[in-house]
């Protein structure tokens, strides 16, 4: 909801409709009229407290309940990560929305997410209780493969802020999504046809790969309505909106979804190790 609210601001050229932070038009708490852009600015502004609030109950929780240290420290990661993600966004309104710190406060919410994702399946039952595989695999690894997956989106997303922030030209982004496909079903087959009994392994490659072929679409639909239709447009018209806002969204669901096939993997599958030199004669020693 929250990555859906901030790329509603952006879409609709939202982002200075409130002009100060951390008040609303001088208020904590005092509701402003939701019309015109401030519906979209402010409801992200509720949304994220919100997410702040649930993300501090969280972190406490796990600090208390979890016996796992790097869980607590995880947990602590996120609340961190979420206070210096509304930081950016306030820096990003008392500085008139300059690119480099919009596409930061747009990476960063997307790793936020990725955290909130893996310690969801951290604690799941079935990471709890599951098995931990020794599965086989050749060179490159499958935990090479989706390391470089998990990086050519985050490299994908970051880029595409900075299309929408006016950071950079859209070619940069075109051709990480070439790149980004390569690599997703350069894995993606690695997967399928390795461990297709695996179901760990296998299921989020299935999801990994239904979103990427919907991204695609979206992503030629954004660059339809956005650079084509919407090019002498005097406001956002709503099939642009609504184009790149799913089109945030669901490269958002790519990340997370990658990211659990590579943490999968690293818990699956063994780490291929280099064939051992037989041992020689030993040489003799004077004495």
């Amino acid at each position: 909801m929250l990555i859906i609210a901030g790329a509603l601001v952006t879409s609709n050229d939202a982002g200075l409709s409130v002009p100060d932070w951390p008040t609303s038009f001088g208020s904590l708490y005092r509701l402003p009229p939701m019309v015109g852009g401030v519906k979209f600015e402010h409801s992200h502004r509720m949304i994220a407290e919100s997410v702040g609030l649930l993300t501090i109950i969280l972190a406490v929780w796990l600090s208390r309940t979890d016996h796992r240290p790097w869980m607590r420290k995880l947990g602590w990661a996120a609340l961190g990560t979420v206070i210096a993600q509304g930081i950016l966004g306030g820096i990003t309104v008392l500085h008139f929305l300059p690119p480099s710190v919009s596409s930061a406060h747009a990476a960063l919410g997307q790793t936020f997410f990725c955290l909130i994702v893996a310690i969801w399946l951290f604690s799941g039952r079935i990471w709890v209780e599951e098995p931990r595989q020794n599965l086989p695999t050749r060179k490159p690894s499958i935990q090479v493969l989706t390391g470089l997956a998990v990086t050519s989106i985050y490299v994908q997303l970051i880029l595409g802020a900075a299309f929408r922030h006016h950071g950079i030209k859209l070619l940069p982004h075109i051709i990480s999504a070439a790149v980004v496909t390569f690599v997703l079903l350069w894995t993606v087959v690695r997967v399928l046809t390795e461990y297709p009994l695996v179901d760990q392994l296998r299921q989020p490659a299935i999801a990994l790969l239904s979103l990427l072929m919907v991204q695609l679409g979206l992503g030629f639909a954004s660059w339809v309505t956005r650079v084509e239709w919407g090019r002498d447009a005097v406001q956002p018209e709503t099939a642009m909106v609504w184009t790149t806002v799913a089109h945030v969204s669901v490269g958002a669901l790519l990340l997370a979804t990658a990211v659990v096939l590579a943490i999968q993997a690293w818990r699956h599958v063994a780490i291929p190790t280099a064939e051992r030199i037989p041992n020689r004669e030993p040489r003799p020693v004077a004495i």
